[in-house]
């Protein structure tokens, strides 16, 4: 047997056990760490890169500073429309859909009949694709034709132009997103499901009731589980682009031009690849500077039950 036959051999001999194992993990991870780099790590750099060029689809990227971030922050009259826009979305939304997903978690965590049927009723609708779920709203939310309408109309209220007028425009679109607390709610309804029995019977024992064993088992157990969702809840909310694309493509009057909405037309219709990447990345900043907010308020109310508070 060859020399050359023997040496890898030799070689991983000598690794020892713990490093075989380490450099087997890193083998294993390796084709996740490539997809990491190709198509997460290396489009962020070059987006950031980009924002400081002028760089149109057709021509060579010219370097020009600063200059798309002060074009931003100064001359763009659209931009704190779409912020605006957007924080709104982002205040009704997120609270909206966590009290929601929570409620249905509770509700359907109990025993009741046809529990299976009802947990799958309202998770499908999280699983549906966006475009479609959006085309059905624009039809529900027809002014002549829709049934939400045609229910006022039963109520004897008149119902508005929900899709053609500013005050209305934006609260539809944050009914839409309600659509897919289904799959928050699987979350939370996979946090309820691992509270200890134990602390609800030792609760009872003591005679506390079915709501303050709520309020001081169920709501302090559920905390980190709403943290996440609630994360998780934030930075969703910030790329609305689908919905109001398909369903009022930002009108009327700009009232549902959200940010991601406002970062498209830039990028993808008017090919200004540079001024869109320097939106991305204020976008970016601000949806990390929140998190790191929230993430640091998450001390004095999330509790786990091992460990106490956070």
């Amino acid at each position: 047997m060859s020399v050359s036959t023997l040496a890898p051999a030799a070689w991983w001999a000598r690794l020892g056990q713990a490093r075989r194992r380490t450099f087997l993990g890193y083998l294993f991870l390796s084709p996740w760490l490539v997809g990491l780099l190709a198509f997460t790590l290396f489009p962020i750099l070059a987006v950031f890169g980009l924002g400081f060029m002028e760089y149109g689809i057709f021509g060579r990227p010219t370097w020009v500073g600063l200059e798309n971030y002060r074009d931003i922050l100064t001359n763009d009259r659209l931009f704190l429309t779409t912020l605006g826009n957007t924080l709104y979305f982002v205040a009704l939304s997120v609270p909206l859909s966590t009290v929601i997903g929570f409620l249905l978690a509770v509700a359907l965590n109990t025993r009741l009949i046809g529990q299976t049927l009802f947990r799958t009723a309202f998770y499908v609708p999280s699983i549906v694709p966006q475009v479609a779920a959006v085309l059905l709203f624009v039809w529900l939310f027809h002014p002549q034709i829709g049934l939400i309408n045609f229910a006022l109309d039963l109520l004897g209220l008149e119902g508005p132009n929900w899709l053609g007028r500013p005050q209305w425009a934006k609260p539809a679109i944050v009914i839409m997103g309600l659509w897919g607390v289904g799959g928050g709610m699987i979350i939370y309804l996979a946090g309820l499901q691992s509270i200890p029995q134990h602390l609800y019977e030792a609760a009872e024992i003591d005679g506390a009731t079915e709501m303050r064993r709520f309020l001081m088992i169920t709501i302090p157990l559920m905390t980190p589980t709403l943290f996440y969702n609630l994360i998780i809840g934030i930075i969703g909310s910030f790329q609305v682009f689908v919905t109001a694309y398909v369903a009022t493509q930002g009108g009327p009057l700009n009232s549902t031009l959200f940010y991601v909405l406002y970062l498209y037309r830039y990028g993808f219709e008017e090919f200004r690849l540079g001024y869109a990447s320097a939106l991305a990345w204020i976008l970016f900043l601000l949806v990390l500077a929140l998190t790191v907010v929230v993430f640091r308020s998450s001390s004095s109310w999330v509790y786990y039950e091992s460990g106490g508070e956070r």
